[in-house]
C-alpha cells in the first residue's frame, strides 16, 4: 500500500487527484493542514509519497510551492491534472431560503465569483480548505450556512447539493506534482515513458542571459510548456527559473540539458517523469 500525503483532508481536490492517479492502487492518505507539513512527512518517512497542486488554469501558480519543492530535494514522479469542479452544498434540512453565508477556500471562491454575484446577500467567509469547510458544516449542524466544493465531499459528509457545476469557467484545471525522495525516484516512475522534465536555473544580471538559454533549447527542438521566475532573496533583480520541458527524444532532451548548464547556475532537474493528461 502507497501512503500519500496531501494538503486537506478526506473529500478534498487533493484527495479526488490522488485516487485518480493511482487508479486501482489501494492508497493510505496522510491528510496534512498545510503545504509546509506535506514536505516535511516525506523529510521525517522516506517511503511517503507526496502530492501537491502547483498551478490552477484560473488561479495561476502557487508560488511558494515551488520554494518547497526546490528545497525540500524531493524529486517528481508524475503529474496529474484535475478538473475542478464546484458544487454548493449545506445541511440537508436547509434550502436556499435558510442560507445566509457561505464557506470555501478563497480560490474556490474566486473560481465561483458570478455564481456568488447572483447571490450577493450570502456573506462570504473564507476556509483553509474546501473540504474543512463542508465538514465543519456537517459536524457542527451549521443551519443557515453552505459551503463550496465537490460534490464528493457532499456525498461523504452527509451533505445536500443544491447546485452542481457553479464554478465561473468550465476548463478549470488544477496541475498536481507527485514526488518522492530521491532513493524511491526510480522505483515509482517510469523512466522509459518519460517525456516531460521540470528544471530550475539562476541566471546572472546580463543582458540576453535568458534568451541564450530559451534559443538552445529551441535548436534542440524542446517544448516549454512552462516558464515561471521567481526573485532571490537578498540578491535584487536576480531570479529563480522553473522551466517544464516536454520532450519526445530524451537523448535530445539531454543533449539540451547539457548545453545550457555552463550558461547558469545550479541547475537542477527536479524530475523527469510522463506528461499528465486532463481527467474530465
Amino acid at each position: 500500500m502507497k501512503r500519500i500525503a496531501i494538503q486537506g483532508i478526506e473529500g478534498s481536490f487533493h484527495d479526488i487527484a490522488a485516487h485518480q492517479f493511482f487508479g486501482d492502487e489501494e492508497i493510505e492518505l496522510i491528510c496534512c493542514s498545510t503545504f509546509e507539513q506535506v514536505f516535511a512527512t516525506l523529510r521525517q518517512d522516506p517511503t511517503v509519497i507526496g502530492m501537491v497542486a502547483i498551478e490552477n488554469t484560473i488561479a495561476g501558480s502557487l508560488l511558494h510551492n515551488y520554494e518547497l519543492l526546490r528545497d525540500s530535494g524531493a524529486a517528481i514522479v508524475g503529474e496529474h491534472k484535475l478538473r475542478i469542479k464546484h458544487s454548493f452544498m449545506c445541511l440537508p434540512s436547509d434550502d436556499w431560503a435558510d442560507l445566509t453565508e457561505v464557506h470555501s477556500h478563497p480560490v474556490a471562491l474566486m473560481q465561483c465569483r458570478e455564481f456568488l454575484e447572483r447571490h450577493e446577500t450570502l456573506k462570504v467567509v473564507e476556509a483553509s480548505d474546501t473540504a474543512g469547510a463542508a465538514r465543519t458544516i456537517a459536524d457542527g449542524q451549521l443551519h443557515g450556512h453552505a459551503a463550496i466544493g465537490s460534490a464528493h465531499v457532499a456525498e461523504l459528509y452527509g451533505l445536500k447539493v443544491l447546485e452542481q457545476g457553479i464554478e465561473t469557467n468550465k476548463h478549470n484545471f488544477t496541475r498536481f506534482l507527485v514526488f518522492s525522495s530521491p532513493s524511491r525516484a526510480n522505483l515509482l516512475r517510469n523512466i522509459l515513458a518519460a517525456d516531460k522534465a521540470s528544471i530550475v536555473f539562476s541566471l546572472p544580471h546580463e543582458e540576453g542571459s535568458l534568451s541564450q538559454v530559451l534559443s538552445i533549447l529551441s535548436f534542440y527542438k524542446l517544448n516549454l510548456t512552462k516558464i515561471q521566475s521567481l526573485p532571490i532573496i537578498g540578491r535584487e533583480w536576480e531570479y529563480m527559473f522553473y522551466v517544464d520541458i516536454q520532450f519526445s527524444d530524451y537523448t535530445r532532451y539531454s543533449q539540451g540539458i547539457d548545453a545550457i548548464r555552463p550558461l547558469t547556475s545550479g541547475l537542477k532537474i527536479l524530475g523527469e517523469y510522463q506528461h499528465g493528461k486532463e481527467s474530465i
